[in-house]
């Protein structure tokens, strides 16, 4: 059933103590939403099929802003000129469509246009052509710089556990957390993909003037893809946190650039594949 809400009821037939029981379910929504990119001059508007990603209804002007950022097509947000829904379409297209018109001003490599950026719910680059194409622009972070205490990292799974109300109720949510260093909760997103929830944050963080973001640390609710790792770097996040693992080359990634890697945070315990340097311990 086509919504634009988050959640959906449904109807399910739930078996439990040797009894069939039918009630209703909530789910996280999963739909599809296309971003149009428009750009060039006054005298002649260019308009591109960019990507269309499987995400969660809310908080899509942010997720827009965020992918457009991590993508190297925007690098502040004056680089936008209006972003709206398209008012056009079928019926279900309605709130699935958006229009994102550039400042004509703004220059960016249009070889970016030719990619395929066809994501899903599991996976933020997928039909990208090569890992050439996927290769960060970011530079690499200052050593040692911030340091966060590791008693407050070990604290950070249950204020994220705490506000993921998407995911209490459905179970079908990630969440993405930005935190400041005295571990205060500046936004949260919740998405049913990772990568989605993580861009959300960082066009939120955008829109309200508040990069760069080399003085916090983002958590995440479940594991550290490539992609993720690419994403921090280019919103000048040095500090990324997980309660699930790593990837091998966002491993790699994280100490070519300099980011500090945490992966299975939990309640007094935590991995660190990377930048440790960051970390203040107890004597």
């Amino acid at each position: 059933m086509k919504t634009n809400s988050p959640v959906t009821w449904v109807h399910i037939n739930s078996w439990k103590d040797n009894q069939l029981e039918s009630k209703n379910d909530l789910l996280a929504v999963e739909e599809p939403l296309q971003i149009k990119l428009q750009f060039g001059s006054e005298l002649a508007w260019k308009e591109k099929a960019l990507t269309v990603t499987m995400r969660t209804p809310g908080h899509d002007f942010e997720l827009a802003i965020g992918f457009l950022l991590a993508e190297n097509i925007i690098q502040k947000k004056d680089d936008i000129q209006l972003i709206r829904y398209c008012k056009k379409g079928k019926p279900e297209e309605k709130g699935n469509v958006l229009i994102v018109k550039l400042e004509p001003s703004v220059e960016f490599d249009q070889g970016i246009l030719d990619r395929q950026f066809l994501t899903n719910s599991s996976c933020g680059i997928c039909g990208k052509s090569a890992i050439d194409s996927i290769s960060t622009l970011g530079k690499k972070m200052e050593p040692g710089i911030p340091k966060i205490k590791s008693e407050l990292l070990s604290l950070l799974n249950e204020r994220l556990m705490e506000v993921q109300v998407g995911f209490k109720y459905t179970g079908g949510m990630h969440a993405a957390a930005l935190f400041n260093l005295e571990g205060d909760l500046l936004i949260l997103r919740e998405d049913v993909g990772r990568h989605n929830a993580f861009d959300k944050v960082v066009g939120a963080a955008l829109e309200k003037g508040s990069m760069p973001l080399n003085q916090h640390l983002m958590m995440l609710s479940g594991r550290i893809s490539f992609e993720l790792v690419q994403k921090s770097i280019k919103a000048g996040i040095p500090i990324l946190v997980a309660v699930g693992a790593p990837s091998s080359l966002a491993v790699s990634m994280a100490e070519e650039k300099g980011i500090t890697l945490i992966g299975f945070l939990k309640s007094g315990s935590f991995n660190i594949y990377s930048g440790k340097e960051r970390i203040f311990f107890p004597d």
